[in-house]
């Protein structure tokens, strides 16, 4: 059988090697078209096949979607699975999504549009098994041959689909072979949602079954329930590291600032990714200085629950524990009674705050919160600051998070912004609400279990990868010119970081990626360059 030829019904067959291998990736432009150019998938593990659903695509994705030892464990598994479908189908356990789903489980018409909008479709080759509407139609055997039984054993027997432990283990394993990018769903000529399908999927192992990755879960929501931050940095943490921003905002621009903390009834309440403490602390730095010359009534949060953390990782998997952060994260806001709360540059973020929560928080609860892309664009307009264009006088490309751009519609200011400030910037192609997905949407940017980093860095990633190479085909080859990718997300720059590394093209072709707001740093007119690669090695901060 080859992977043209595998059927959503197949999902149920037992067999020992995976449904579909990978046999020809969508080729990637010069130069990374020549031999030795592209890195091997590494081999999969045999105690990894024994315990795990490897049967699948040869990856593994969700690290806690173990093997049932018994018959009876199987059967357990099963039944909690389809217990998780009844509540699904529900409109008193799924008040909040059951019609959107309800729409894209009801009316595909099959006529595959959304297979040449998908990135993960195209760049495996076409994949039967990433196709969008195969996921979802497997789910739609599924529930039509479980809704017609008539007891236990006939769910399991005979029909188009067999409802057993190998289906239920490899529709987990393909809920997490999807970005949640929702590209399908703007380009369905019926407005179907099949990315919204893969997250429900999701829901059923999660909330009924307690399987989910653990770094979406264990390592993500629990610990920022636990410790206020998904990244496990506690309050205190949290003070010392913008007492450390502070003293290297003093050492770039020779004035000391000192960063708003818990100001009580100030105009402006940011909120950042906490992992940009962490990986990219030059971009809560940069925001901290372009506030503070802007003049603006700001400031952040030291709550012990979630108040400097906006990260909500709940709305990709599991709908109790996005509200239980947004809840925490919106009280956190009420306390310090800020009159709007912006959101830094992180994609899922916006979409978490500004509109996946207001259907779980309740409206008293609510507080007007704002994209941080129109306000820097203000900033710009006002004349508070100076800029000096020729500082970025290199490459620059835009990388269009999916969340606020296509799911939200925040195009115009961050390039509005970018002509202000980099003469030579260049769109990719597609870009705005048609760019593709940095293959780290829907969790898989922090996914690293087992051998998913390469089908993330090879297949969820590549057409990405393929964008990046293809907006500098002038310049890729020449190394001695600098080459930006401007990511304005956290979760972006963590998918960018990883593909850079994967494919060397930061040491072959001076290829680098940061956010919108250190490039605008860069532009103004003080001593040193902000970027890391235009600074000297002792220049660092």
């Amino acid at each position: 059988m080859s992977c043209k030829d595998v059927k959503p019904q197949d999902l149920g067959k037992k067999t020992s090697e995976p449904l579909c291998t990978v046999e020809k990736l969508m080729p990637l432009p010069p130069p990374y078209d020549k031999p030795g150019m592209e890195p091997d998938f590494r081999p999969l593990k045999d105690s990894w096949k024994e315990d795990y659903c490897a049967t699948l695509d040869g990856f593994i994705g969700v690290d806690t979607l173990k093997r049932p030892k018994t018959k009876e464990e199987e059967e357990e598994m099963i039944k909690k699975f389809l217990s998780g479908v009844d509540k699904l189908l529900s409109e008193d356990t799924n008040r909040s999504w059951i019609q959107p789903l309800m729409i894209s489980f009801e009316y595909c018409a099959k006529c595959n549009t959304c297979s040449e909008a998908c990135h993960i479709f195209k760049s495996s080759g076409e994949m039967e098994i990433y196709r969008p509407i195969f996921r979802s139609e497997a789910f739609r055997k599924i529930v039509t041959k479980y809704k017609k039984g008539n007891s236990f054993l006939a769910k399991f027997m005979g029909g188009d689909i067999d409802i057993n432990i190998e289906t239920v283990l490899r529709l987990g394993e393909l809920a997490y072979r999807c970005n949640l990018c929702r590209r399908c769903a703007q380009t369905c000529p019926l407005g179907l949602d099949n990315g919204l399908m893969a997250k429900e999927i999701r829901k059923i192992f999660s909330m009924e079954m307690g399987i989910a990755p653990k770094p979406l879960h264990e390592s993500g929501t629990m610990k920022q329930l636990k410790t206020g931050s998904s990244t496990g940095i506690t309050k205190d943490a949290f003070l010392d590291l913008i007492e450390f921003l502070e003293d290297d905002i003093e050492e770039y621009t020779g004035k000391r600032y000192k960063i708003p903390i818990d100001k009580k009834g100030a105009d402006i309440l940011l909120i950042h990714n906490a992992g940009e403490f962490m990986a990219w602390p030059q971009n809560p730095m940069a925001f901290a200085i372009l506030f503070e010359e802007a003049g603006l009534n700001w400031t952040m949060c030291s709550d012990d629950f979630i108040g400097y953390d906006n990260v909500n990782y709940g709305i990709w998997y599991d709908d109790v524990q996005a509200r239980r952060i947004g809840v925490a994260q919106k009280k956190a806001a009420q306390k310090l009674g800020v009159k709007r709360i912006v959101v830094g540059e992180c994609g899922h973020s916006h979409r978490a705050y500004m509109i996946s929560t207001d259907r779980m928080v309740a409206p008293e609860d609510n507080i007007p919160v704002e994209s941080c892309f129109p306000l820097m664009l203000e900033i710009l307009k006002s004349g508070s600051i100076r800029i000096d264009p020729s500082r970025n006088n290199f490459p620059v490309t835009l990388h269009d998070p999916c969340n606020y751009v296509r799911s939200m519609g925040i195009v115009k200011p961050q390039r509005e912004i970018l002509k202000m400030i980099a003469p030579k910037f260049r769109e990719m192609t597609p870009n705005g609400v048609h760019n593709y997905c940095c293959g780290g949407g829907g969790g898989f940017a922090i996914m690293n279990s087992f051998n998913f980093e390469d089908f993330r860095n090879k297949i969820s990633s590549r057409m990405k990868f393929h964008q990046i190479v293809e907006a500098f085909q002038d310049t890729i080859e020449d190394k001695s010119i600098p080459k930006y990718v401007c990511a304005p997300c956290s979760n972006c720059k963590g998918a960018l970081r990883d593909i850079l590394e994967f494919y060397d093209a930061t040491e072959k072709f001076n290829v680098h990626y940061d956010g919108l707001v250190e490039l605008i740093l860069n532009a103004m007119p003080f001593e040193k360059p902000f970027l890391h690669f235009l600074r000297d090695e002792e220049d660092e901060f």
